[in-house]
């Protein structure tokens, strides 16, 4: 130990190359598991966590729509209704259940007079809307007829008459002018205080324009957790109770055809208490004649996508420890035939092979250790600078890169293995010296 450090400190300048070599892939290695690490665990928070993997859709095998119940026997059998409802209820593993229906999309007036035309009216049973994941931001469920609660987005985009009329007249005229969309994004994007307000909804039909009686605002949901405000503005939703859609259906004439028996859904989701029981489930809603779905494929597809980038990642630090292999390789063969007589006065001195080869295997094994510890400087340095560039470029402030305690000694031991495989071939070498020939030649 004592010869190979007095080695190692007395050549500086190889010592230097074979250290810097290492150390960058070293911290090659260290960033590519930080990075994956952190890339993990922003999937699953922000992305895979807002999947809600614990859930199951159920939606019909037909189509749902107003009038439903005067179609042929096998349409009748896959309508998603209540009495499927409550059968699935029973199921075993399940949390909760909460079906929907969507009313369609109408132009929204307020009592201020100001519009909305891209919101979606939605029945569902609005004490399970906090259930769902939910957050009032103001208010909340009122249970009398005519109660609204609206979702972030659908409190976004509201313009007076005018500033509509406009702005779509502007698009129309000049569609690429960049100051006329950023106009629009702006109204689209301003949120108006719509707690207490009243509203009505304006139905097209062979008559002309129908006006629904007036609704009133009782609750304003906030941004659903793990996603941004900019995003959620474009998923506008206006939520009624089921007694309250039958009201409108009634007063904006849609209903259509014979009337159903009983209530028919759009969706249902479905809380699952353990993921291993999400596929036993879906058998058992597929024979419902009802169609399920679930986001279990899509996390596997993610996971596997970033198993490979983290592969590759690490590929690439191992390539860069395999070049710098290469360089202690030579420069500790050289090192062999400038220490000959070294050598041969070892030998004569009584050293035997196994200690010449220890020597030079403990030699390469520092130059590792040494290089891997430069590399952990090296990795604690570009993950700062890749955390400021990821801030400040692109914005995803979730997104955090760490050295983690147990990803160092991964990096110390590429480094060292690197070091004590570089050094077997030369340390062969050494052995293998003549011992008054090394001597007699210098």
């Amino acid at each position: 130990m004592r010869l190979a450090w007095g080695q190692v400190k007395r050549r500086k300048v190889v010592t230097a190359l074979c250290m810097t070599g290492i150390s960058i892939g070293c911290a090659a290695i260290i960033v590519a598991i930080s990075i994956g690490n952190a890339a993990q665990n922003y999937l699953e928070t922000e992305i895979i966590g807002g999947m809600k993997l614990d859930e199951i859709i159920v939606t019909p095998q037909v189509s749902n729509g107003p009038g439903e119940g005067n179609g042929t026997a096998a349409e009748e059998r896959g309508l998603l209704t209540d009495d499927k409802v409550r059968v699935i209820q029973g199921f075993d593993h399940i949390q909760s259940v909460i079906a929907t229906k969507q009313l369609g999309y109408f132009r929204s007036i307020s009592s201020d007079n100001l519009m909305n035309d891209g919101i979606s009216i939605m029945a569902v049973d609005l004490s399970q809307l906090v259930e769902q994941g939910n957050r009032f931001k103001q208010g909340g469920t009122l249970e009398q007829i005519g109660a609204l609660v609206l979702n972030y987005g659908a409190t976004t985009g509201w313009k007076d008459a005018q500033t509509s009329e406009r702005l779509m007249n502007m698009m129309s005229s000049d569609p690429n002018n960049p100051k006329v969309w950023e106009e629009y994004q702006m109204y689209e994007g301003m949120v108006t205080d719509m707690i207490g307000k009243s509203i009505q909804l304006e139905q097209m039909d062979n008559n002309g324009k129908i006006l629904s009686p007036q609704l009133y605002v009782g609750g304003v949901l906030d941004v659903p957790a793990g996603q941004d405000a900019q995003f959620a503005m474009y998923d506008r939703r206006i939520y009624v109770s089921f007694e309250t859609a039958e009201w409108l259906m009634d007063s904006l004439n849609l209903h259509k055809g014979a009337a159903s028996q009983q209530r028919t859904y759009d969706n249902v989701t479905i809380k699952v208490d353990d993921l291993q029981h999400i596929k036993p489930l879906e058998a058992l809603i597929a024979k419902l004649a009802l169609n399920a779905s679930d986001n279990l494929a899509m996390r596997d597809q993610i996971s596997t996508q970033l198993d490979t980038f983290k592969a590759i990642a690490l590929g690439v630090g191992i390539f860069i420890l395999l070049l710098a292999s290469i360089s202690i390789i030579v420069a500790m063969t050289m090192s062999t035939y400038q220490r000959r007589r070294q050598i041969g006065i070892m030998k004569v001195l009584g050293a035997d092979m196994p200690q010449i080869r220890s020597m030079f295997i403990m030699e390469a094994s520092l130059l590792g250790l040494l290089g891997g510890l430069l590399g952990i400087v090296f990795s604690y340095l570009l993950i700062k600078g890749l955390n400021s560039f990821i801030t400040a470029s692109a914005g995803m402030s979730g997104l955090h890169i760490a050295v983690t305690v147990g990803t160092l000694p991964i990096g110390i031991a590429f480094a060292v293995m690197t070091g004590i495989f570089s050094g077997i071939y030369p340390a062969i070498s050494a052995a293998r010296t003549n011992a008054l020939l090394a001597i007699k030649r210098d």
